[in-house]
């Protein structure tokens, strides 16, 4: 077997924590595994992998040589998208993350539409609500709502701006009233999203009118849809962006609360590794993507003000 080969197999291996899996994946026997793992640990004079009869883990080695081979992994993938920017069917595998909310309702829905132009494209999504690292976790497209990047080796493409606003169902008004000034919310229950910038305290603001407003979380969590889904039962009052509450405020299910003040806005954006030669698959991801929340007016939506 070949280095790269060997490679391949290792990182399977490391991803999978197991070997008869990773054998079984890229169809090898189980002894030509273990065969391809000896002559990899011989080859480097490095132990990568340790495991007993229940588990498997990566010793220290094995973890650096991990990371590294992503990396190299994913720019021999880049390399031979390269070889098919030309054609009209990008190939290989697109490895998108976002967050949990933002994978449900709006990347999801489209990719039935996506693998319709794009067949030959396999795509694996990462939801989550922390960004992980772009190198070590080998990711094409990552949605995120900041805007700046730390890295000035990645590239930000702005996607959309959403409003956030705070929203209870009718049931939870009619027991405990509505709140008529940021003041007010002290004596409500506050729903939190936690990963939130300064998620307790509450930045307004009304015309040249400022006014930051701490509260107190019933309950806060670092998963949007438990939150509205808490929002939706009558437990409180949600605190959320309009891409993830806006058709639920439509239908009437949350009612928006003190719209004559704002809440700094959100703006998604795509980030994507800067590199001479992009490949065809994240052209044609972004593209679609900015397509079709152009089709559907989603910013308009979320930008709009609320009566």
């Amino acid at each position: 077997m070949d280095r790269w080969s060997q490679i391949e197999f290792f990182v399977q291996v490391a991803e999978l924590g197991s070997l008869s899996r990773a054998a079984e994946k890229l169809d090898m026997s189980n002894a030509a595994a273990s065969r391809t793992l000896l002559a990899l640990e011989e080859r480097l004079g490095a132990r990568l992998v340790e495991r007993t009869t229940r588990r498997l883990w990566l010793t220290e080695a094995g973890q650096s040589f991990h990371r590294r081979c992503v990396v190299m992994l994913a720019e021999m993938a880049d390399a031979e998208a390269a070889v098919h920017e030309t054609t009209l069917q990008p190939t290989g595998l697109l490895r998108v993350t976002s967050s949990v909310s933002f994978a449900m309702l709006h990347i999801a829905p489209g990719l039935p539409e996506f693998s319709r132009r794009y067949p030959k494209l396999n795509v694996q999504i990462v939801a989550a609500n922390r960004y992980p690292d772009f190198i070590e976790a080998g990711i094409d497209v990552a949605i995120r709502t900041r805007e700046v990047e730390g890295d000035s080796g990645i590239t930000v493409r702005r996607l959309a701006h959403t409003r956030r606003v705070l929203a209870g169902a009718p049931g939870y008004f009619a027991v405990h009233g509505t709140p008529k000034t940021p003041e007010d919310l002290k004596q409500h229950r506050l729903l939190v999203y936690n990963l939130a910038k300064d998620p307790h305290v509450l930045h307004f603001s009304r015309g040249e009118q400022r006014c930051d407003t701490s509260i107190t979380s019933a309950l806060d969590s670092n998963e949007g849809q438990v939150i509205c889904s808490a929002g939706l039962a009558g437990l409180g009052i949600v605190i959320q962006p309009l891409y993830i509450i806006h058709d639920e405020i439509v239908a009437g299910r949350l009612v928006p609360v003190l719209t004559d003040w704002e809440l700094p806005p959100l703006t998604i954006n795509l980030a994507y590794q800067s590199r001479r030669h992009q490949p065809a698959k994240i052209r044609v991801f972004n593209d679609f993507l900015i397509e079709r929340f152009e089709a559907l007016g989603l910013e308009k939506k979320w930008a709009a003000p609320l009566r």
